[in-house]
């Protein structure tokens, strides 16, 4: 199988108690409807790119991985999972395994179960690396020294068609203050770069912005795909954060040396707001989530 098509997802943040998303948004609602809008299509992988979970509990995770598995082996896919910042790695660890729970993993060394939830495995001549750009406690992202050097050994040996990278927080800039503050850290962000230069990469699959977003980077395709649980509003006041009712995803093929992104988003309710903070309540996330100055 020399093409592949995949399922792009993100940003699910589902609650444990099925509690609604800022008291708002029934998430396995926008879940289910996401996966109706592309379920006539087969895919050979869904990937959900981080904020899996809103709580951090086990339950949520186990909904989510109930809701998505039967609906993607159904359609002859493996199911791939990355931690995101709202996602705790021993609940996570618990329920996912090292993101790839349907095959094979080789993860990242160590025993702790707080450590970083990475792991790559290859199915058909594809190889999927998951990598963790989770920092506890806080929203921006980082990818550690030693992730960099798994990522690094991981593709000193070219995969047979090539590698598919997914990691919650992108490698390319954010479009407002806010979710920029909490963007990936970015010598973090241009090691990745580095890293996946010259490579048999041929996409990366992001979430954490919650708005449909296509960079290429060194020839490589950053696919930051809208979120399940709401989407971001792309042109609005930077200094400013607000997400409209919707959820979005992107259907990716790659297909001999064509890469091809085709995102969707739907909206619920076209007036309702799911949240708007203003500049100030903007700043004070951004003192309390932030990356440190």
């Amino acid at each position: 199988m020399s093409s592949l098509r995949i399922l792009h997802l993100s940003d699910t943040h589902f609650a444990g108690d099925g509690g609604r998303h800022y008291g708002v948004v029934d998430t396995r609602e926008h879940l289910q409807r996401a996966l109706s809008h592309v379920g006539h299509l087969l895919f050979d992988l869904v990937v959900i790119s981080g904020d899996v979970s809103d709580d951090g509990s086990e339950e949520s995770y186990r909904q989510v991985h109930d809701a998505v598995l039967p609906w993607a082996l159904a359609r002859g896919a493996r199911l791939v999972f990355a931690m995101g910042n709202h996602d705790r790695r021993d609940t996570f660890r618990a329920v996912l395994g090292g993101g790839q729970p349907d095959a094979g993993e080789q993860e990242l060394a160590g025993i702790d179960l707080d450590r970083p939830v990475a792991s790559t495995a290859e199915s058909s001549g594809w190889r999927v690396i998951v990598l963790d750009s989770s920092v506890p406690g806080a929203g921006y992202g980082r990818v550690d020294a030693p992730q960099q050097q798994f990522l690094r050994d991981a593709l000193s040996t070219p995969a047979q068609h090539g590698t598919v990278v997914v990691i919650h927080h992108p490698p390319v800039r954010a479009h407002t203050d806010l979710l920029q503050a909490l963007a990936l850290d970015e010598e973090d962000a241009q090691s990745l770069i580095d890293i996946t230069r010259d490579t048999d990469v041929r996409v990366i699959l992001s979430g954490h912005y919650h708005a449909p977003i296509v960079e290429f980077v060194d020839d490589v395709p950053v696919v930051v795909t809208a979120g399940v649980a709401n989407v971001s509003r792309t042109f609005a006041d930077a200094a400013e954060e607000s997400a409209i009712d919707a959820f979005g995803g992107a259907l990716v093929e790659i297909d001999g040396a064509r890469v091809r992104v085709v995102p969707f988003l739907e909206r619920l309710t076209p007036d309702d707001e799911v949240f708007h903070f203003d500049a100030q309540v903007v700043e004070q996330i951004i003192q309390d989530a932030g990356r440190p100055h």
